[in-house]
């Protein structure tokens, strides 16, 4: 009887042991759960920022502006929902925009003083802080996937001009003929600028090295940040530079930390605007500095670059980003910026003019 009494004891203590334990693990599991459930996650972009005015937009240019724009959001967003990474939904978005001739960028890129186009990209990854930069190109249709190409398949950042296109040919990249950039509306807009400089030439013997139509004259520069489902972020740029850029001059977009910063413990971020002086403030890396070093939100720290510290020099423009948590903005201190954004709600925004 005694050990009978014993052994149901000793049962008893096991079954109590055991349901424990089948607690423990389930709410080890529902934590788990929980965890792989949290699917927050959006992307944003823009298409440049600039002297943008409704009373300077026909009701069909502001309706084919908000078509690409809606498309390009559409597809990096499919990309994070299906569980796509933030690069490659960047990089989707970015061509988009790039195969389109109403963005300096890729198919619509601007004109040089020497009548071609000179095309510049970059990329950044949040989790490595790998990064790939492209400057100079004249025949690659995509710069944004061979940005990609350099911080993949090389042991460098940037590569530039006859290089970057040679390495572009070894990678398989798209090339096309120089021809393929063409363009009539920025061909005329190079033209016009030209009889501008020709114009202050003749009343006062110079040329002003940044006359007003220069200075408009940037507007288009695509963009996109984006934070995945598995809490990684990245950005890219890509652009044609400036109408009427001398001596291979480079923007901020192809350059990291100006036009282009992603960090895991931060945001991503994208620039637009006028490029000397968002290289001399690197913008990019400053606002995520603010955050990582002050504490500040994304929110405070775009406010503090874009309207303070890039004024300040005297530049003008906007970014877009997101943080790691899947906060977005679009600020900029220009009467426009085409922009668009979704979050992991599904939500859409798109908007050309200052609200």
């Amino acid at each position: 009887m005694k050990k009978i009494k014993i052994l149901t004891f000793i049962l008893l203590v096991f079954i109590a042991c055991k349901d424990k334990m089948s607690s423990n693990s389930d709410k080890e599991t529902s934590n788990s759960h929980t965890m792989t459930q949290k699917n927050e996650f959006g992307i944003i972009l823009h298409g440049g920022a600039g002297t943008i005015l409704k009373e300077h937009m026909s009701d069909s240019l502001e309706l084919a502006y908000k078509e690409v724009l809606e498309m390009a959001i559409k597809t990096g967003y499919t990309i994070l929902e299906n569980g796509g990474t933030s690069l490659e939904a960047i990089a989707e978005t970015i061509k988009i925009m790039e195969d389109s001739p109403l963005f300096n960028a890729g198919k619509g890129a601007v004109f040089t003083h020497h009548e071609t186009n000179e095309l510049d990209a970059s990329v950044m990854v949040g989790n490595t802080q790998d990064a790939g930069a492209i400057s100079g190109v004249t025949r690659v249709k995509n710069p944004i996937d061979l940005a990609i190409k350099v911080m993949t398949d090389s042991p460098h950042v940037m590569l530039s001009g006859e290089g970057a296109e040679q390495f572009a040919s070894e990678q398989g990249i798209e090339l096309v003929d120089p021809s393929y950039f063409f363009t009539e509306n920025r061909f005329r807009s190079l033209q016009h600028i030209k009889d501008s400089e020709r114009t202050a030439l003749d009343h006062d013997g110079k040329t002003s090295s940044v006359t007003p139509e220069i200075k408009d004259s940037k507007f288009g520069t695509v963009g996109a940040a984006a934070l995945d489902k598995h809490g990684n972020l990245a950005a890219g740029t890509s652009t044609g530079g400036m109408t009427n850029k001398r001596w291979n001059r480079i923007g901020d977009a192809p350059i990291i930390g100006a036009g282009t910063y992603a960090n895991n413990a931060t945001c991503a971020v994208s620039s637009t605007g006028w490029g000397e002086f968002f290289i001399r403030a690197v913008v990019a890396h400053d606002i995520s500095a603010l955050m990582e070093y002050k504490g500040l939100s994304l929110e405070e720290a775009a406010r503090e670059v874009i309207q303070k510290k890039v004024p300040a020099l005297g530049g003008d423009g906007g970014i877009v980003a997101i943080d790691k948590n899947g906060h977005m903005v679009a600020e900029f201190n220009t009467a426009g910026m085409y922009r668009a954004s979704m979050n992991a709600q599904g939500e859409i925004t798109i908007g050309i003019y200052k609200e």
